[in-house]
């Protein structure tokens, strides 16, 4: 009989999605697929918004609909990145 394998090293890691920043607070650009789909998700609805709510028309719908969408990208890196910290060396 034989035993089964051992996990591999970093299995009991957290796979996070977007790293902390090298300097300073925060995130850095995505290390995982997902966080690149999130990431372009921003990306393309972010002009749409624009679009949907000029800010010289609707500037109470443009502010709602760019801090609506930056909001849940924080919210997102937050849950799935790795958590941030000051970082100064």
């Amino acid at each position: 009989m034989t035993s089964p394998a051992p996990p591999p090293p970093d299995a009991d890691r957290p796979h996070y999605w977007f790293p902390a920043k090298r300097y300073g607070w925060g995130w850095g650009l995505p290390c995982a697929w997902q966080g690149w789909l999130v990431l372009a998700g921003y990306l393309i609805l972010l002009p749409l918004a624009v679009w949907m709510f000029p800010p010289e028309k609707t500037l109470p719908g443009f502010l709602a609909g760019v801090s609506g969408l930056s909001a849940v990208l924080v919210a997102i890196c937050w849950w799935k990145g790795e958590p941030p910290r000051w970082r100064w060396r």
